[in-house]
């Protein structure tokens, strides 16, 4: 074979694989742009919700101080009495001495909150845990209101983002010295369709660190793959229980697991808890086992800042005092990734990088549509062509089996798409004539 045929057949071989990956990014494109648009909004209004609960508390802050202040079992009996047949779950330490009191209540694992006068146990509010604004983005955005099914899908949107970045960061990867425009920056005067290339390949790679970062410590509260990242973290001798779920199941079911009668919180005790002076928010429970024994638990967003506490109901005495750092190095790598996740780590900066990367995502999902919509022909879907005989090279068939084995919800869907492909839709000319099965 000359030397010309061996460089000619070389140059195919990279234009299919070319060919290939950008198929794959097309799919991953067609599955995820709805979503992506939708989860990176609702993410972008998550990242504030310190701010949010701030400002829908606002009106429970700096109440007058008119008479002698209740008790806590003063005030847990007042909101069992506001909210009957329901029972005691946990205790919201109040951040100052004028601020409404928050009881946690409970039944069959739905939690309600009541706010309270702490002076006239005047019921100031009662909201049920889930139906809280950003409880209701936080839902919207781990499983779109849609319980386990939302959940999955939400899931396989993410497997799929995944591939989504890899494989632009291929296509978009400098193939020859051309210098850096629509490589690091968009060419604006070069007509619409450079433009929207640019603007989506340039938008792409500047946020695509931070974009497989959310994605990848988004998984651990996933359903499928969170539940068995659970089970590996207990094969691995991690008898605590983790302080995330994977899924609104998990919670209802941790909730349920935390009800005791009678409730009897001393002042003592209460004096004890307040002492430690954990980040706020805090909450007290009585434990299920040991009704003699309390939990202190900071739920502070910026979750390296969280402890637990074990107290003696009775004397108050601290038993046990648990710090993040000497929680099991799997659930501080999590724990860390998470706070990140929702912009709470390092303060109003993870928070700006946050709303960067959603807005980014929103570019590059409506400049990618652009893209398809620009250049589809006319009814039909425009799936990039394949070339004939087309062999996919080892690095690609390693990273894809990869993917596979640690994304197990993207190995079904891969097997789907190829066998709704291969199976049903080349076997029916209008079929691959609208996906543009045909060769150049």
């Amino acid at each position: 074979m000359s030397h010309a045929s061996v460089e000619r057949s070389k140059s195919n071989g990279q234009q299919g694989v070319y060919r290939t990956i950008w198929r794959w990014h097309f799919y991953a494109g067609l599955f995820c742009i709805p979503l992506v648009i939708t989860l990176a909004l609702s993410g972008a209004i998550y990242l504030f919700k310190p701010q949010i609960d701030a400002w829908v508390d606002r009106p429970y802050q700096n109440l007058p101080a008119t008479d002698k202040r209740s008790t806590a079992n003063q005030q847990i009996d007042a909101a069992l009495k506001a909210v009957p047949d329901t029972e005691f779950f946990s205790y919201q330490l109040p951040d100052q001495e004028n601020q409404a009191v928050t009881v946690h209540l409970q039944q069959s694992g739905e939690r309600t909150l009541v706010y309270l006068n702490p002076y006239t146990l005047e019921v100031l509010k009662i909201v049920a845990h889930e139906d809280q604004f950003i409880r209701l983005v936080r839902t919207f955005h781990g499983e779109l209101l849609a319980g386990n099914a939302g959940s999955v899908v939400v899931e396989l949107a993410a497997c799929w983002a995944i591939v989504l970045v890899i494989s632009g960061l291929y296509l978009w990867w400098p193939r020859a010295a051309k210098g850096v425009a629509g490589v690091l920056y968009p060419r604006l005067r070069q007509g619409s369709r450079i433009f929207w290339r640019d603007l989506h390949a340039v938008t792409g790679i500047w946020i695509s660190a931070m974009v497989l970062f959310l994605l990848i410590s988004g998984l651990p509260w996933a359903l499928v793959w969170g539940s068995a990242f659970k089970e590996i973290r207990q094969w691995n001798a991690v008898p605590v229980q983790q302080d995330w779920s994977s899924g609104r199941a998990e919670e209802k079911s941790n909730a349920a697991s935390n009800r005791i009668t009678p409730i009897d919180l001393s002042e003592t005790l209460l004096s004890s808890a307040m002492v430690l002076n954990f980040a706020s928010p805090v909450l007290l429970s009585a434990s299920r086992d040991n009704p003699d024994v309390w939990t202190l638990k900071s739920r502070h967003p910026n979750r390296p800042l969280r402890s637990d506490a074990w107290l003696h109901g009775k004397s108050g005495e601290v038993m046990r005092i648990k710090p993040f750092h000497e929680r099991p190095i799997i659930d501080r790598v999590i724990g860390i990734g998470i706070a990140a996740h929702e912009g709470q780590l390092f303060g109003w900066f993870n928070q700006l990088l946050g709303v960067i990367t959603a807005l980014g995502l929103v570019v590059v999902s409506i400049s990618g549509a652009v893209l398809w919509w620009r250049r589809k022909p006319e009814r039909m879907l425009g799936v990039p062509p394949l070339m004939p005989d087309v062999r996919i090279g080892k690095t690609v068939t390693m990273i894809t089996l990869l993917l596979a084995a640690v994304l197990p919800l993207l190995a079904i869907s891969i097997l789907i798409v190829l066998l709704v492909e291969w199976l049903v839709l080349r076997r029916f000319e209008w079929s691959r004539r609208w996906l543009g099965l045909h060769h150049d």
